[in-house]
């Protein structure tokens, strides 16, 4: 029987595991991998299995986690990095996924408040001679209002009609020939690969899960009766060896149909991977203090303009993929498809040149029935629901759902192996439990960046800021890896606000075993500025490669494929030098 929460998982606030983050170490997670039996057996690290294994290990049961690549490496490091109710789906008439959206912001807004943040979004509107339809007007102001009563008001600001001149105030490259007026409404935005490493390291830190990244499930292991017991693994540095576990959970999201097929049974697709792809571009090329909502044309679809410090990020695409899922393609009619939405409502064209950072993921949709016809041909139509299904071998399945909603997801999903344990229900405890990094009380990020102001460098206030917003109260463990080595506060990658400490701190404390674990998700270098992060690349391997054990020589070849990997995306994207301007007017 599993041990109860009380007893043998320190509480969500314990002092010593947050002063201490030692337990968060790979080697050590290995053995126990090898040496324990669980109550359940997570396959998949990203933001759906993580909130699985915190909300299994807060119950207390047993619980480990396995990836195959890196934590978030998949779609949960390459979304829209937005915590949303979802605006689009009132016109899908999705009345209760945007109001389980919605609770379910509220809920990261109060239990994640370093790495979530309420998020002003602008909607032009565009019309003939500066007067906008009023039916356009009419259709908008309804909506937003559904918005608001369906719980976006919960986060303390309701909708608002704003004028030309206040558009213009917050994007001011707007064509003004037919820029109308505008609404204004609130959401949220966060880290989504930082986020979901917050949620696996409370799970571990605070309520004793072990996961381990790098290790893939090669098979399951099958017992008497074909019951899944557990599955064999493989680390990328190691031999293969069996993981025993009573239930197994399968959230690998867009890989869910290839770890079902480990079973050795045939199973329906469930999943229709739809491809998503964002650019990064200075803030100089598009500048704006909020984010907004461009409508794209004769499309019936939209795309975000988000701020991001010095940058600014666009997208999403949203089309059907069936190439390979370890590696969705960025190409150039994505990219042009992107900057022809910005370009036909702005006055200054944004220019593939401005281009600086582009990343592509996977989104797990819901496959049509087995006879029954999808209600769409678009990606786009297909419902963002979760649906969990439990086999009789002991196999619990995910699939589905959107980065918003990760904690219903597992509370769902944790619900249903309790039900496969045949043991009394234990109530959920993740509703109101914090992050690591959150605290045993809600500080602003100000707050903390005042408590948390090194001392060696003239950008104090900047570092403190930077890094609050990031690790929130454990800060001072990040600042602390700089107190003998000032060189440490350093820029990680020029032109960017990461310290070279985040980097050994990632290596030590995050479980980071590779510079894209580094440069991808524990910072987000490459995705803001990829040709940077290339020549980079070196002295990052330098300084993290004695942490990793890494030779001279092998630092070498790591940045070499790295820089390299690097390049052939822009490549393949048509940003190794083309300056065309897609959609634009000039």
């Amino acid at each position: 029987m599993p041990s109860s929460p009380e007893q043998d998982h320190p509480d969500q606030d314990h002092p010593e595991r947050r002063a201490n983050p030692t337990p968060f170490d790979r080697a050590g997670a290995l053995d126990r991998l090898a040496s324990d039996a669980f109550d359940v057996l997570i396959i998949g690290g990203g933001i759906t299995g993580v909130g699985v294994a915190l909300d299994a290990a807060s119950r207390g049961l047993r619980t480990a986690l396995v990836e195959k690549d890196d934590f978030a490496s998949g779609t949960s490091s390459k979304s829209s990095k937005l915590v949303h109710g979802g605006l689009r789906y009132l016109q899908q008439h999705e009345f209760r996924l945007v109001y389980e959206n919605l609770a379910e912001r509220q809920r990261l807004l109060e239990n994640a408040p370093h790495l979530v943040s309420p998020l002003p979004f602008l909607i032009p509107l565009f019309g003939r001679d500066g007067a906008v339809n009023r039916g356009v007007a009419r259709v908008y102001r309804t909506a937003l209002r559904l918005y608001d009563l369906t719980g976006g008001i919960r986060i303390g600001r309701h909708y608002q009609r704003i004028s030309r001149q206040e558009a213009l105030a917050h994007l001011p490259t707007l064509q003004t020939d037919r820029l109308a007026a505008g609404f204004l409404y609130w959401d949220a935005r966060t880290d989504d690969a930082r986020l979901t490493l917050a949620v696996l390291r409370t799970a571990v830190l605070d309520h004793g899960a072990v996961a381990v990244n790098h290790a893939g499930a090669r098979s399951l292991l099958i017992g008497a009766g074909g019951r899944v017991e557990g599955a064999t693994i493989a680390p990328d540095d190691g031999d293969p060896f069996p993981v025993h576990a009573r239930v197994v959970v399968n959230a690998t999201g867009v890989w869910a149909d290839d770890v079902a097929a480990l079973e050795g049974r045939g199973h329906p697709a469930s999943i229709q991977p739809a491809k998503g792809v964002h650019i990064t571009v200075p803030a100089a090329a598009l500048p704006c203090d909020i984010a907004a909502v461009i409508p794209v044309a004769k499309d019936r679809r939209s795309i975000f303009v988000v701020p991001w410090g010095d940058q600014v990020y666009l997208g999403t695409t949203d089309t059907a993929w069936d190439g390979p899922l370890d590696d969705p393609t960025c190409l150039p009619e994505d990219v042009d498809y992107i900057l022809g939405a910005v370009n036909a409502v702005v006055t200054r064209p944004v220019r593939r040149a401005d281009v600086t950072g582009v990343w592509a993921g996977l989104r797990p949709l819901l496959a049509a029935e087995p006879g029954k016809h999808a209600p769409s041909e678009r990606t786009a139509d297909l419902s963002r629901r979760h649906t969990v299904r439990a086999d009789a071998s002991g196999v619990v399945t995910v699939t589905g759902g959107k980065l918003t909603t990760y904690r219903k997801m597992a509370e769902d999903t944790v619900d249903r192996v309790v039900s496969l344990l045949d043991q009394a229900r234990t109530p959920c405890r993740t509703r109101d439990l914090r992050l690591v990094g959150a605290g045993t009380r809600r500080r602003t990020r100000p707050e903390l960046a005042s408590e948390c102001r090194p001392r060696s460098t003239d950008r104090a206030g900047v570092v403190a800021d930077h890094l609050a917003g990031r690790f929130g109260d454990e800060t001072p463990a990040v600042l602390a890896l700089t107190a003998d080595h000032p060189e440490l506060l350093g820029p990680l990658v020029p032109g960017l606000d990461y310290l070279r400490a985040e980097a050994i701190y990632a290596v030590r404390h995050e479980m980071a075993c590779t510079l894209a674990d580094v440069l991808e998700r524990r910072t987000r270098a490459m995705l803001r500025d990829a040709r940077a992060t290339a020549t980079a690349a070196g002295d990052v391997a330098a300084l993290i490669g004695p942490e990793l054990g890494w030779s001279e020589e092998r630092c070498r070849q790591e940045a070499e494929a790295y820089a390299g990997a690097i390049r052939v995306e822009l490549e393949r994207a048509g940003l190794a030098s083309d300056a065309t301007v897609p959609g634009g007017h000039s």
